[in-house]
This record gives C-alpha cells, sequence and structure tokens, in this order.
C-alpha cells in the first residue's frame, strides 16, 4: 500500500454522506502497478482468459472496420474509453483475493445493479459522440476520400502526413479521454462495494482527482502508454495489460477512497 498523506482540512470539511477521499503519494500509481502485477499473477487464469478475450474482441472489431477510416480510429481509440467497464471482472477478481472470498462478480454487483448500469449508458454515450467526433474530423480533413491502400490508423497520426488531423484528432480524444478518466478513476470500484448511485461515485472520482493532480496526471500518462503499447502489438498485449490495468486500479480505489 502506498504512503498516504491526509491533510486535517479535507477530514474537518467532509461531507458524512459522501465517501471520504484521500490524498496519495506521487510514487503510488507505480505501487499500484505492482499490487496489480501481483493480483495479475494470484490470478492468473481468469485474468488472462479475461484478457484475451477482451483483446480478441478488440482485434476483430479493428479489423472488420479496416475499409472504413473514421471506425479503424475509432475502435483503436475507443479502449481507452469503455476500459474502466471492462476492467469489471479485474475489480471483482482482486476483491476476492483480497477478502480471500469465494464471492462471485454477480455477487459483488447486484446490491447496486442500476447504478452500475446507469455508469455503463454515460460511457456509452461517450463513446457514441467520440464515433462521431472522428467521422465528422475524416470528413473535414479527408473530403477527396481516402484509397483502400492508404488506410487511417493510430501509426498514421504520427507520421505527419496530416499534421492538422493529427492536432485536432488528438485533442478532441484527449479531452474526452480526460473526462472519463476523471469520471471513472474510482467510480466502478466503489460502486461495486457500496451501495451509492453512480453520480456519487462520480462524484467522488472527481474529488480524487481534484485532491491527487499530480499522481493522477502519472496515472493518466501510463494507462495511455500501455494501452498505445497493448494496441501497437496489434492488440495481443492488451491480454495481459489490461489485466494488469484492472488490478492495478482496484488498488488505486483502496488507496483513494477510505473504508466506511
Amino acid at each position: 500500500m502506498s504512503t498516504l498523506i491526509i491533510h486535517p482540512a479535507s477530514t474537518s470539511t467532509h461531507d458524512s454522506s459522501q465517501p471520504r477521499v484521500r490524498q496519495v503519494a506521487n510514487a503510488a500509481p507505480f505501487t499500484w502497478l505492482r499490487n496489480g502485477w501481483a493480483d495479475l499473477v494470484r490470478g492468473w487464469p481468469a485474468s488472462l482468459g479475461l484478457g484475451l478475450l477482451f483483446a480478441g474482441i478488440g482485434y476483430l472489431l479493428t479489423n472488420h472496420a479496416w475499409g472504413h477510416a473514421h471506425l479503424t480510429l475509432f475502435f483503436t481509440s475507443g479502449f481507452l474509453l469503455v476500459a474502466p467497464f471492462l476492467a469489471l471482472g479485474f475489480y471483482g477478481l482482486s476483491r476476492r483475493l483480497e477478502s480471500q472470498s469465494g464471492a462471485s462478480l454477480f455477487a459483488a454487483m447486484q446490491g447496486n445493479l442500476n447504478s452500475i448500469g446507469m455508469y455503463a449508458l454515460t460511457l456509452a454515450f461517450i463513446l457514441s459522440v467520440w464515433e462521431r467526433i472522428s467521422a465528422i474530423l475524416v470528413g473535414l480533413f479527408y473530403q477527396g476520400g481516402i484509397a483502400m491502400g492508404d488506410q487511417i490508423s493510430l501509426t498514421s497520426l504520427v507520421s505527419g502526413q496530416n499534421l492538422e488531423f493529427t492536432i485536432a484528432w488528438t485533442l478532441a480524444g484527449g479531452i474526452l479521454a480526460a473526462l472519463v478518466f476523471a469520471l471513472s478513476l474510482v467510480t466502478l470500484p466503489l460502486l461495486m462495494e457500496r451501495k451509492v448511485d453512480f453520480i456519487t461515485a462520480m462524484l467522488t472520482s472527481l474529488r480524487a482527482v481534484r485532491l491527487n493532480p499530480l499522481p493522477m496526471l502519472i496515472w493518466a500518462a501510463a494507462i495511455v502508454v500501455l494501452v498505445v503499447i497493448g494496441e501497437a502489438l496489434w492488440f495481443a498485449g492488451l491480454a495481459v495489460i489490461l489485466p494488469l490495468l484492472g488490478h492495478a486500479t482496484w488498488h488505486a480505489y483502496r488507496d483513494l477512497v477510505a473504508a466506511e
């Protein structure tokens, strides 16, 4: 567990009806990754099984979209937006390893299914917005069309072939990704463990980001770098990276949100 830094001011003004958020050390993300790796090793059959499933789905979706430029970009980048929900199984596994109980994932969720469902719909809406934005940007910057042999991919974004498109696409995607990150940091783990509504959970996530700007910047950068590496390996790397990040996020939740 990483070093926690709790300021007196943050505890004295705390609303008792809201989960209490803690401040963590700047190096905390590296501890979360180390603890996440330990969970992956302990529960490797289930973790790698889910990781392979998600990596396979990602590869199939991207391969299917290869003839449609904006869909190629949408699917390869969309993982960053839906990853918090895809990691649900990893949160549940880390919770079981922590408590050494045989409780199933469904048992952990069933007390708060409505809020978890509303959170899923929120992510789905943001993902649909990103699909439209990707389509609009491709239409604006590639008005003459795109040849089948010259598909847009994440690789082409850094090639300098169309710098204006790269800047616009990266800015738009970065804003949405930052929004999802801030709203999702501890939301699902909190919904799984406590009977709170999804608005309270997302506000708790926002408070955790606000109170820990530098650790959150480091954590967000680590997520982006690892996911990009996984996708660059034709999604095969995500079979390990998604479980690692999912388990690590559970430990981030444990550090950031104080126990009841």
